[in-house]
């Protein structure tokens, strides 16, 4: 399994990003779909994920301002950041669950987008 992560970028505070990623390879095991975020010197923390039949959970950071969807027949999962705050501002990574003879131990990464958001 692949994920290509894309729609970080440069926002002030109050504005609004989408991120995006999208998923090849063995995507009939994909499972549960994360976006997670981490900033230099902390751990990388859960944002969003969603399960495979669409029910999605938040991080208590973001709920009310974020949005995850997933569009399972383009292989993609979403996730739109609204009333964005400076303490927003990490690289977001997306991260994919996967069954079968494709599991790995904490899933599949992306490449990490920034998002920085300022003041």
């Amino acid at each position: 399994v692949q994920l290509q992560a894309f729609g970080g970028g440069l926002v002030q505070a109050g504005g609004s990003l989408r991120l995006s990623c999208a998923a090849s390879g063995s995507i009939f095991t994909i499972n549960n779909m994360n976006w997670y975020r981490q900033t230099p010197g902390k751990s990388r923390e859960l944002v969003a994920g969603i399960t495979r039949g669409g029910f999605p959970n938040y991080a208590d950071s973001v709920k009310g301002r974020f949005t995850i969807s997933r569009h399972s027949a383009m292989n993609m999962v979403f996730l739109q950041m609204n009333s964005l705050k400076p303490e927003d501002t990490a690289v977001y990574y997306c991260n994919a669950g996967v069954s079968g003879a494709a599991y790995r131990p904490g899933g599949y990464w992306g490449q990490g987008t920034l998002v920085t958001v300022s003041s």
